[in-house]
């Protein structure tokens, strides 16, 4: 997190750690290090001679004349008898037991060399006791030498100083997962538990596994008195709701907050810090989430060949995850980027890897679907019963700047996916549409509610043997996807800001992935033909809501006219090209319940085929001479309720009037 880096470096500076580390040391070549040794040990059989004759004499003596003699017979005899042995090859920040028994060793033949010396020669002045007391002195002197540089250049104080560095954290939950985890974190460097917090009010005051469990309303003075810059919590086993009255409490005080997942991840272990994950923003959300119905999400799946385009797409990619899971005969991937396509297949490849039965169960299929002969070769091979149409291109700027490229995928790809899948006799077709088809105000909108009106004229056209029944479902933004603000602000908080925000009255609507995913598959079980399905996706939400709770979960502070030495600021940039301040979901009025309570049924006018066609053939044309003028234009009749809120920004045809302007005196 960022402020913990801030934290860890100033706390660095106040202590002098990089004048203290041993990082210099260890980087020094191995000569110098050498002689580093060498010149530790002459000066140990200096001083310890020195303090012999102390010992010996009871006496402070100048190390001149015999006494100096002594010093240099010390180290002619020593510095030999170290570099036989071996005592300089060791590696001292890694030395042990056995390095205890090298110095012994070595010691050993230097004491009855030097006792030899000073006992049996003799020197002049110095007493002969000093040949005994000398080399005892002089092997713990090379001992404790040993033991410094290993307790110093090991990890013994970089750990003990990374402990005193850091984060304090308390773990909310003092029931058995909080317990477990807090025994995890007793030895980590990085983490210092300082105590649990708990709502149940008979346990404050009282000492649990050595650590002190508080009210939560007291956490502004933890923070203060503790230095507590972590919260953790450790209940997994309560609901939703109960959660997201927590997390609204917590997100009052700059605290990073990291989470243990739900109970059914622990079954049969115990807790472990690694377990510790980022809280994620969709745990913000305040939605109630229903357990979908296995009977609706197996119906149009199990037993039967389902093809999803757009596989490796954010909505793609989470309904192939889901529909793996429900037993198909088989799954065809579609997609037209290969890396996309791979990664979807990879993983899901890896989700059956215990399955002994799954091979040849997905097929990974590169293809445009924009080109009939291929998607129509598809489907004759495998003659798929259900179809999902997620392919689409539904970023809204960039979009609006590739005009006919959007405007070709996402309404010629669908109209030749949902008319192969009429003439192969699909079963069910479902596509997958946008909040933003309704009133839209840009390219992406109104080429989504036009793929909408094609596949109810194809339903409509087939009158009474209608062999395909066509589907959409309409929904918002999903937490998560490629298209969705959150990493991008996300990535921002982590580069220390600013967060962007194109205007800060906007709003949108958020669910998910997941749940879009499921309600999307129960969605298409319920389909009678010609039916738009909307979900429901709770309130909108204030984007700078979002961004201000993504950066106060970050552990910092909004910086503002309020709060000028805050963390990170959130900027308003403007709205792009296109872009509405808030989406809708309804264009049709009175929409119907269904079975499910999550999904209604509208019905939103259409154009009969045959007058759609003509339009359609005339839109063609028109794609293929990239006129984004008359495209736009046609839209615009198409499309009830599209009026584009910014002047017509295509990349190519801006360039061209741009060149035409310019020059047109020379032509």
């Amino acid at each position: 997190m960022l402020n913990k880096d801030n934290y860890l470096q100033s706390f660095k500076r106040l202590i002098g750690w990089e004048s203290i580390t041993s990082q210099p040391i260890l980087a020094l070549p191995r000569y110098v290090k050498l002689i580093i040794a060498i010149t530790v040990d002459i000066s140990l059989c200096i001083v310890t001679l020195w303090l012999a004759l102390y010992l010996r004499s009871g006496e402070f003596v100048m190390l001149t004349g015999p006494a100096f003699l002594g010093a240099v017979i010390s180290i002619t005899l020593a510095l030999p008898v170290f570099f036989i042995l071996g005592l300089y090859r060791t590696i001292f920040r890694y030395s042990g037991i056995s390095a205890i028994l090298s110095i012994l060793r070595a010691l050993t033949i230097y004491g009855l060399l030097y006792a030899t010396v000073v006992m049996v020669i003799g020197v002049t002045n110095i007493p002969r006791t000093v040949g005994i007391i000398q080399p005892l002195l002089l092997f713990f002197a090379i001992c404790g030498s040993r033991a410094v540089a290993r307790y110093w250049l090991g990890d013994t104080v970089n750990t003990q100083l990374s402990f005193l560095s850091a984060h304090k954290a308390l773990v909310y939950g003092a029931g058995a997962a909080g317990q477990q985890l807090v025994s995890a974190l007793k030895n980590s460097y990085e983490t210092q538990v300082v105590g649990f917090l708990d709502d149940d009010n008979r346990l404050f005051g009282h000492v649990l596994i050595g650590q002190s469990i508080f009210d939560p309303h007291d956490l502004a003075n933890l923070i203060e008195s503790k230095r507590v810059t972590q919260v953790f919590l450790a209940i997994p086993s309560v609901n939703q709701k109960v959660r997201n009255k927590i997390l609204k409490k917590l997100s009052k005080y700059n605290v990073s907050i990291r989470t243990l997942p739900d109970l059914s991840s622990f079954t049969g272990r115990t807790v472990k810090s690694s377990d510790l994950r980022e809280l994620d923003v969709d745990e913000l959300l305040t939605r109630d989430t229903i357990t979908p119905s296995y009977i609706l999400l197996s119906k149009n799946i199990e037993s039967k060949v389902i093809l999803v385009t757009g596989a490796g797409g954010s909505i793609g990619s989470e309904l192939c995850r889901q529909i793996i899971r429900l037993k198909p005969k088989k799954l065809l991937l579609i997609d037209i980027s290969e890396y996309a396509l791979f990664t979807i297949h990879n993983e899901l490849e890896s989700i059956l890897a215990n399955n002994d039965k799954s091979e040849g169960l997905i097929i990974p299929l590169l293809a445009s679907v924009q080109d009939e002969d291929r998607m129509t070769e598809i489907m004759e091979t495998w003659k798929p019963a259900t179809v999902y149409h997620s392919a689409a291109y539904k970023h809204v700027p960039l979009v609006e700047h590739n005009l006919a490229e959007g405007v070709k995928n996402n309404v010629i790809g669908t109209l030749v996916t949902a008319q192969v899948s009429m003439e192969k006799r699909v079963s069910n077709f479902v596509l997958i549409s946008t909040d933003k088809a309704v009133r839209p105000t840009n390219i992406m909108g109104a080429s989504k509610r036009l793929s909408e009106i094609c596949v109810q004229a194809l339903f409509n056209k087939q009158k009474n043997n209608k062999n395909t029944k066509f589907t959409m479902v309409r929904f918002g933004n999903v937490l998560g996807s490629s298209g969705s603000v959150i990493p991008r602000f996300r990535k921002q908080i982590l580069d220390g800001g600013p967060v962007t925000l194109t205007h800060k009255e906007i709003t949108r609507y958020f669910m998910t992935i997941t749940e879009a995913a499921q309600l999307v598959i129960q969605a298409g079980a319920m389909a009678k033909g010609g039916d738009v399905f909307v979900l429901d996706m709770g309130q909108p939400i204030k984007i700078v809501d979002l961004a201000r709770s993504m950066i106060e979960l970050s552990g910092l502070s909004v910086r503002d006219k309020n709060n000028l030495s805050g963390d990170i600021e959130i900027k308003i940039i403007g709205l792009r090209p296109g872009e509405k301040l808030h989406e809708e979901l309804q264009l049709g009025e009175n929409p119907q319940p269904t079975a499910h309570p999550k999904i209604q049924r509208t019905q939103d006018p259409y154009i009969p085929w045959d007058a759609l066609k003509i339009d359609l053939d005339i839109l063609k044309v028109l794609l293929n001479n990239a006129n984004v003028e008359v495209i736009s234009t046609l839209l615009q009749k198409l499309v009830t309720g599209y009026e584009p809120n910014t002047k017509i920004v295509d990349w190519v045809f801006t360039k061209q009037t741009d060149f035409l302007h310019n020059n047109k005196e020379d032509l």
